[in-house]
């Protein structure tokens, strides 16, 4: 096996479809049924059986799937301090970014970045925070920027802190609130979590929902339209969009902050992409 084999196989498992990973993988059909049946007769064993509209693998095939993706990280990892061994600062450095801090903070923190260490590529992978965890633990990335406190036995930085607030088309009275129609959109538990302690703490009464969007940015046109009320980060929040703003406090005063956190593995301080990216943040905490 090489390379070749270990991408084609891990494709393969995501896609479950020979005719959708071949497109993954930029070859034809055929050639990719020659590949799997060359590994299937080198290791003498079946490693799935086509079943309606795709594939299951074997239980040997699920087994090479595992030491398909064991050797694409070992490989990467050796490329990644090969390239680091030489005194210029190059590479890729493998970042998972929540996608609320990728939208409105991370193309500025790039750009800034690679204006310096021109010769540093990205590879980013966005999501929810609890997705951008999981790339973090198996070694997918080298850092991961998430929103919110996780369990991390590695290294972690805090990055930005941030108040939640209400926002609304026109003035209202806070106190009004649970019958005033309310905006959902869909996020992190982490996040939910939040909204609701604050809310649990200064009403008795649940919020009148109105509407369930599936994007942070969905939720804000709505409120801009005067269609209800809503609670959002206040990273998401621009002059130009014109609303109401209330920051958000606890009964006995406090504000409601939410955190976000740079995290890695201590090994990954070896690598200098992934070194002078860090610096590169604790120097520039405004970007």
């Amino acid at each position: 096996m090489d390379e070749k084999d270990w991408n084609a196989i891990r494709i393969l498992y995501q896609e479950k479809n020979i005719s959708r990973a071949s497109e993954r993988l930029y070859i034809s059909q055929p050639a990719l049924t020659y590949r799997l049946k060359n590994l299937e007769k080198e290791f003498g064993t079946k490693l799935f059986f086509k079943i309606k509209g795709g594939i299951e693998f074997t239980s040997e095939g699920l087994h090479l799937v595992e030491y398909s993706e064991e050797m694409i990280k070992k490989l990467q990892k050796t490329k990644d301090f090969m390239v680091n061994m030489q005194n210029e600062v190059r590479g890729t450095l493998r970042l998972g970014v929540s996608s609320n801090f990728a939208q409105y903070k991370l193309p500025k923190i790039l750009k800034s970045f690679s204006t310096k260490f021109p010769n540093v590529q990205f590879n980013i992978n966005t999501g929810w925070s609890t997705d951008i965890l999981n790339l973090l633990t198996t070694d997918t990335v080298q850092l991961g920027i998430l929103r919110g406190n996780y369990e991390w036995y590695g290294k972690r930085t805090l990055l930005h802190k941030e108040k939640l607030c209400l926002i609304s088309k026109k003035e209202i009275d806070i106190g009004n609130l649970p019958a005033l129609p309310f905006i959902n959109y869909k996020t992190d538990n982490t996040l939910k979590a939040l909204i609701n302690g604050w809310w649990h703490d200064r009403f008795s009464e649940p919020p009148f929902i109105m509407m369930e969007t599936d994007r942070l940015e969905t939720c804000k046109e709505m409120v801009k339209n005067d269609l209800g009320i809503a609670i959002v980060p206040q990273i998401c929040l621009q002059p130009s969009d014109n609303l109401q703003i209330k920051e958000l406090f606890y009964n006995n005063g406090e504000p409601v902050f939410r955190s976000t956190w740079l995290m890695y593995n201590q090994d990954s301080l070896k690598l200098s992409t992934v070194k002078n990216f860090i610096d590169f943040l604790n120097e520039h905490p405004n970007i």
